[in-house]
């Protein structure tokens, strides 16, 4: 299938996308994100469609997908940085544990700079192509940074 002919096919098929967005995030402007979002995908990974089959049901499955990643990504991260900002929950009301996220936001800001600007972005819920454009860093680079962070404050937390 030539591009031509899966762009028109796609885009004959995208206006049924918007009614199920807004089913899925109940706001507008969510709902347009995701649907650009789910074409932008759709054109990335075109190679990917078999001809003949359903187009709707494949988009639906990748608006699908999307939505059920960013609400998961945005779950950890929220409670990362529910816990790195020292939120007001019974579980951060407790000495011991105020004690313990001020232990966590020093080490933090003891990481190395090279590792602490990208685990900061990355905390404040950037994604790590995000990050890699925002640094000017390969994408490799990147996620290996956030990983030895992860490692470094770890460790000096165990400790």
């Amino acid at each position: 299938m030539s591009i031509q002919e899966f762009s028109s096919l796609v885009l004959h098929n995208a206006d049924g996308l918007k009614p199920f967005a807004i089913t899925l995030t109940r706001d507008q402007e969510a709902a347009r994100d995701l649907c650009q979002e789910t074409l932008c995908k759709a054109f990335t990974y075109r190679e990917k469609y078999e001809p003949g089959t359903n187009i709707k049901a494949w988009l639906f499955t990748i608006m699908r997908n999307i939505f059920i990643n960013d609400y998961r990504r945005n779950q950890r991260k929220k409670g990362v940085m529910d816990t790195v900002k020292g939120s007001v929950t019974p579980y951060a009301l407790s000495p011991e544990n105020t004690v313990r996220l001020k232990e966590i936001h020093a080490a933090l800001h003891q990481l190395p700079a090279i590792f602490k600007t990208a685990c900061l972005l990355y905390l404040q819920g950037y994604k790590y192509h995000e990050i890699a454009l925002a640094l000017n860093e390969p994408l490799g680079t990147i996620k290996s940074r956030i990983h030895f962070a992860k490692k470094m404050l770890q460790k000096q937390i165990d400790r």
